[in-house]
């Protein structure tokens, strides 16, 4: 079984893959910035590891990676402010791309959105557009680095019960539960074949296990 790292531990995506890992025997440690988030990370089966990964330099989070076969980014400033989303989706995420190469863990899992890329074509002047830059610039130089990398990019995430289908041939971004996106981080961990692969996504009617292969 393996030891997974998740950065960014309270989340509503980091919180159902937790108790995935935990139930099928893997060791997980999710990162969080809050110490009153560690009971909710613990009821998932979850170790809380409570780190500031905006403050913390590349031989911190090196630190904090360090000892585990995998790390997931799935962690976000939130929205509302671009100098903090500029501070976490960006920097921070690229600091832990580089401290896992210092720590020796190659296998890194991003979870972005569908529409990220250099191009995206978010306007400057609409407040998504913050996000959009830290979000491409973070799975570009993901994608440049030696790990091995996958970068899943699910349509718009909705709490509607996940099905375990999805469809991976998607040219548009649709919706999809966000069960099924930890469903198929889950599954994509376990895969060292979806290595340096960019997933998009969004609800559909075939297995995970067969749209990813």
């Amino acid at each position: 079984m393996a030891r997974i790292l998740i950065i960014g531990g309270h989340g509503k995506v980091a919180l159902r893959l937790e108790r995935i890992l935990s139930d099928r025997g893997d060791t997980v440690d999710a990162v969080i910035r809050d110490p009153g988030q560690a009971l909710d990370v613990e009821a998932t089966g979850a170790f809380a590891v409570v780190a500031d990964v905006e403050q913390l330099d590349t031989a911190g989070l090196a630190a904090v990676i360090a000892g585990h076969d995998a790390v997931v980014w799935s962690a976000g400033a939130g929205g509302g402010n671009p100098a903090r989303t500029y501070a976490v989706d960006r920097d921070a995420a690229i600091r832990s791309m580089d401290a896992a190469a210092e720590a020796g863990v190659t296998r890194y899992v991003m979870v972005s959105y569908f529409g990220s890329s250099p191009d995206h074509g978010v306007s400057p002047e609409n407040s998504f557009y913050a996000y959009a830059e830290s979000k491409a610039a973070a799975d570009e130089h993901l994608r440049a680095s030696a790990l091995d990398w996958t970068v899943l990019g699910p349509g718009s995430l909705t709490d509607d019960p996940g099905t375990g289908t999805i469809d991976a041939k998607a040219t548009a971004s649709g919706r999809v539960s966000r069960d099924d996106v930890a469903r198929v981080a889950a599954e994509v961990l376990a895969r060292p074949e979806t290595a340096h692969r960019t997933i998009r996504f969004n609800a559909g009617s075939t297995p995970i296990a067969d749209a990813l292969g």
